[in-house]
């Protein structure tokens, strides 16, 4: 199936019924899990997104296959893709050979945490960085690391312009410890001005465990975490 006929294919799924199909294979993968888990900013989460468990060739295909669908679905047009050290890396590598055998090949680079002072040196490392980036990381926590990353894209000549996630948690960033009333996307988004593409988000999560029985007992614990730490999807 070539680039076009997964256009197509994903234009009558929808958005939504992408994200579902994400949600569940997150589940099986055993990537999304359900309990008390504490978060970056402190919270106790009734759900737990690690993408470093997608630990298999199999499991790393298909989330390529993923990020690949909903870009395309997205219609966001980008000339290079970034990942950032360093769950960033195998992501942006794997997106970019599934959308190389889409038909659509797009030059990929990364960057190192400590600079190399010998061989080619520096902290980047494959394709030069030119034109429109595309930054692919697994989830925006606080927006620190897009913004490490927009430093070295723009350090380099090009154009930070989209980031790809696989999960958008729309739940209220940090500030100095305190709650602020937007999200760690809204930020990069409206402040950074990124276009940001995710494959699924927490209302699609959640839509997905009321669809069945099966996931009935976690409900009311997402709804009611959601309902504390979401922000207003509206702004």
């Amino acid at each position: 199936m070539n680039s076009a006929q997964i256009g197509a294919q994903d234009a009558a799924i929808g958005q939504d019924g992408l994200a579902q199909e994400f949600v569940q294979f997150a589940i099986d993968a055993g990537v999304l899990r359900f309990g008390e888990f504490k978060t970056k900013a402190g919270r106790m989460s009734p759900y737990f997104f690690n993408a470093g468990l997608f630990d298999d060739g199999a499991k790393l295909q298909r989330l390529a296959q993923f990020y690949a669908r909903a870009l395309q679905a997205s219609g966001i047009e980008f000339d290079v893709i970034f990942g950032p050290a360093y769950k960033g890396i195998p992501l942006g590598a794997a997106v970019a050979v599934e959308l190389a055998r889409l038909g659509v090949n797009k030059p990929f680079a990364y960057n190192r945490k400590e600079a190399k002072d010998h061989g080619e040196g520096g902290t980047l490392v494959g394709a030069p960085l030119k034109g429109r980036v595309l930054i692919v990381d697994d989830v925006i926590s606080a927006g620190t690391a897009v913004r490490e990353s927009i430093a070295l894209i723009r350090a380099a000549g090009a154009t930070p312009h989209a980031v790809a996630i696989a999960l958008d948690r729309q739940e209220k960033a940090t500030e100095g410890g305190q709650d602020v009333s937007w999200s760690a996307v809204q930020y990069v988004r409206d402040t950074l001005g990124l276009q940001v593409c995710a494959i699924a988000n927490l209302a699609q999560l959640l839509q997905h465990l009321q669809s069945t029985d099966k996931f009935l007992p976690y409900v009311d614990a997402v709804s009611a975490y959601r309902s504390r730490y979401g922000v207003d999807l509206r702004t």
